[in-house]
């Protein structure tokens, strides 16, 4: 187990030093392959996605999926550090995904490697390291599931301090429209869409759901862009917002667009309704293997990989979200270290 966890951290460095930007991963790929060759496990893959399924695959038994995904935002122009050198100091591994998500990622790739050869399990096991998660993309976790057995349930690798997320929110990105009339500024102008926002935002300010979670609380609407206007002296036509709404599970995503579609004061259109929110049953066996051995639950106001599949899923990993796409970002090394037995203690409460 020492040299596992150890080879899992070499893993994460060697991941660090590799550009592997969403749409980008292929040499991050092409990484996570050596490690399974070296284990001589058997793996198949989809584009830049990388997948495995344990040595003796019983189609009797259920299917539990390990994922996290390889890809990475780009650095913020925030950083003192070389984004791709993975220095450790005072026990913090730097290095860009190291937090999001590559300490998730390699523990489960250990723990799947441990597993591995097992004949006494009492559930199959496929790990799948995707892609493009980051940008939500089309060739990610979405392109694999149609090419894998049915899965009873998911372990999605994220950060979240080893707490279990047994709820995510859904997300929906609006862009609003206000229509106007465009003048010289010389004149007087009562169809300027700049002023006829203040409706709007006022509208979005009030806006009300009346379902709440137990674990996510109520549905978040944030603006988060205006943009009108080019000339200081052109009134013009239209102004644009774009409306990020966070969703509970209470909702589908379709659900909360015909409710914002029936009382918008201006145009609006999503831009997908296909992230939605997901919450499994506080009653299902991984949840309950769970509070056997002390790891909280909550409900968690990030998305993942969780949007985009149907099964059972929860979400925990080593490293702290709120550490994600920061400058200089971390992990701390006994984050990974500790991580691989807990995840293999939570699989061991599953009969």
């Amino acid at each position: 187990m020492e040299i596992l966890i150890s080879n899992a951290i070499k893993l994460l460095k060697d991941l660090i030093a590799i550009e592997s930007f969403s749409f980008n991963e292929d040499k991050s790929a092409d990484r996570i392959e050596n490690w399974f060759k070296s284990y001589n496990i058997d793996f198949k893959r989809h584009k830049n996605n990388v997948y495995a399924f344990n040595k003796y695959f019983d189609k009797s038994k259920p299917t539990i999926l390990l994922n996290s995904h390889h890809d990475t935002v780009k650095p913020n122009k925030g950083y003192t550090n070389d984004p791709f050198e993975s220095k450790v100091e005072n026990g913090k591994l730097y290095g860009l995904g190291s937090n999001d998500a590559g300490g998730a990622l390699v523990s489960l790739i250990a723990v799947f490697t441990y597993l591995y050869n097992k004949k006494e399990l009492n559930y199959n096991l496929l790990i799948l390291a995707s892609a493009e998660e980051e940008s939500s993309g089309y060739n990610g976790i979405g392109s694999v599931i149609p090419l894998i057995p049915e899965i009873d349930f998911a372990i999605i690798g994220e950060p979240t301090l080893m707490k279990m997320a047994i709820a995510e929110r859904g997300l929906i990105v609006f862009d609003l429209k206000v229509k106007g009339t465009a003048s010289h500024a010389a004149h007087k102008n009562y169809d300027n869409p700049i002023i006829k926002s203040i409706d709007v935002l006022n509208w979005i300010n009030n806006l009300k759901f009346e379902k709440k979670s137990n674990f996510l609380g109520s549905v978040k609407v944030t603006v988060t862009q205006i943009k009108s206007g080019n000339q200081h002296n052109v009134v013009p036509s239209e102004l644009k917002l774009v409306l990020d709404v966070r969703v509970n599970d209470c909702y589908t995503n379709k659900e909360i667009y015909e409710l914002l579609k029936k009382d918008a004061p201006c145009e609006i259109e999503p831009r997908s309704l296909n992230l939605n929110s997901s919450m499994i049953s506080i009653n299902h066996p991984i949840v309950i293997g769970g509070s056997k051995i002390n790891i909280e639950n909550y409900g968690s106001p990030t998305l993942s990989d969780q949007a985009k599949i149907s099964f059972p899923s929860i979400k925990m990993g080593p490293g702290d979200s709120t550490r994600s796409h920061t400058s200089n970002e971390f992990i701390y090394v006994n984050e990974i270290k500790n991580a691989i037995p807990k995840y293999l203690d939570l699989l061991n409460t599953i009969i």
